[in-house]
C-alpha cells in the first residue's frame, strides 16, 4: 500500500514543509561571496569536475548584490505565483561555511532577519569545511530558526570520489552527519547519477549507505557537462558517457523504492543554464523528466521504501 499522497508516491519537501509551517515555503538563493577548499589548494585544486566557475549557483545573484537586495529580487518573483507563502534563505553556491566562524555569524544572522517571512536556513557545504567550532554556530543559529545543512556527497565510492576529484573521503562526509545530528541539526545529501565509471548496482549502493545514516533529506541529480569544466573536457575526449533519459529515469526510480520511507526528497533533477550545457541536453526538459519518474513509479504501481531493507551499520 502506498503510505504517501495520490499526487506523489514519496515523501515531498513541498508536502513536508506545508505540513510543518501550514503554507507554502520556497527557498530563496543567496550569494554569500563564498569559495571552496576544493578550489584553492587547501583540500585540491580546480574543484570537482562537473562543479561549473561559479560553484553550483548558476542561477544566483551577483555576489556584490547586497543580501537584502538578492533576497528581495527573488521573494518578488516567487510571491507572484505563491503570495501568501514563507521563505527559506538558502547559501548555495560553493561551500558555504568556508569563512570564519566570526563572518558566517554575521551573514547568517542577516539573513534569518531579513523579514518577517523567514521561518528556517538552508546552508550547503562540505564535510571538511564543518569544523566543530562552525558546527556550534549553526546549532545555535538552529535554536533560532530550523537549519537545514545540505552536505555534498555525490557517491560513496572512493574510487570515484577521485575521478571527480571531490577531494574528501566517505568517512568524513559520515562523520560531518553524525556531528550535526549530535546538535539537533537537519542534513540533506546530495547524491549524483551518471557519475564516470558507475554502474546501477554501485548508484543503489550509495542510497543503501544513506539509509543507514540519520539523514533527513536528499538530493538526488543528474551529471551534466558543462562549459568550461573537467568534466567537459572529458565528454569532448569521450571518456564518460553520459545518462540517457530512459537510463535516468529507471535508475532514480529504484532508488525511490530502496530509499528509507521518512527521508524528504527535496529533487529528483537538476537544473543547468542553457547557455552552459553541452550534454544531456535532454536534462533541458526538466519537468518531462519529473513527469517520466512519476509516470514509470504509477506504473509499476510503486512508492518509496518499497524495497527498503533495514540493515544496522
Amino acid at each position: 500500500m502506498n503510505p504517501f499522497t495520490k499526487e506523489k508516491p514519496y515523501r515531498t519537501l513541498n508536502e513536508t514543509l506545508r505540513k510543518r509551517f501550514g503554507k507554502k515555503v520556497f527557498k530563496v538563493p543567496l550569494n554569500g561571496d563564498f569559495t571552496c577548499p576544493n578550489r584553492d589548494g587547501t583540500k585540491a585544486w580546480g574543484g570537482c569536475v562537473f562543479c561549473s566557475a561559479s560553484g553550483s549557483g548558476d542561477f544566483n545573484a551577483p555576489k556584490t548584490l547586497p543580501l537584502k537586495q538578492q533576497f528581495e529580487n527573488v521573494k518578488k518573483g516567487l510571491q507572484k505565483k505563491w503570495p501568501d507563502s514563507y521563505t527559506m534563505p538558502y547559501f548555495q553556491a560553493n561551500t558555504n561555511t568556508y569563512k570564519d566562524v566570526s563572518t558566517l555569524r554575521s551573514l547568517f544572522t542577516e539573513a534569518v532577519s531579513l523579514d518577517e517571512s523567514v521561518v528556517g536556513l538552508a546552508v550547503a557545504t562540505r564535510c571538511d569545511a564543518l569544523e566543530d567550532e562552525k558546527v556550534e554556530l549553526l546549532a545555535e543559529m538552529n535554536e533560532r530558526t530550523p537549519v537545514q545543512v545540505e552536505l555534498g556527497l555525490q557517491t560513496i565510492h572512493e574510487e570515484t570520489a577521485i575521478k571527480i576529484n571531490r577531494a574528501h573521503t566517505l568517512r568524513c562526509f559520515d562523520d560531518a552527519v553524525k556531528r550535526l545530528r549530535k546538535r539537533g541539526i537537519e542534513v540533506v545529501a546530495h547524491i549524483i547519477n551518471g557519475l564516470p565509471g558507475e554502474n546501477e548496482e554501485m548508484m543503489l549502493q550509495t542510497i543503501d549507505h544513506l539509509n543507514k545514516l540519520d539523514i533527513q533529506g536528499v538530493k538526488i541529480h543528474m551529471l551534466h557537462a558543462l562549459k568550461g569544466t573537467e568534466l567537459a573536457k572529458m565528454t569532448g575526449r569521450n571518456e564518460v558517457r553520459l545518462l540517457t533519459r530512459k537510463e535516468y529515469v529507471d535508475i532514480t526510480v529504484k532508488q525511490i523504492e530502496r530509499l528509507r520511507p521518512d527521508i524528504v526528497i527535496h529533487r529528483l533533477t537538476g537544473d543547468a543554464p542553457k547557455n552552459q550545457l553541452i550534454a544531456p541536453k535532454w536534462t533541458l526538459k526538466k519537468f518531462v523528466v519529473l513527469n517520466e519518474i512519476d509516470k514509470l513509479l504509477r506504473k509499476k504501481n510503486t512508492h518509496q521504501g518499497v524495497h527498503y531493507q533495514n540493515k544496522t551499520p
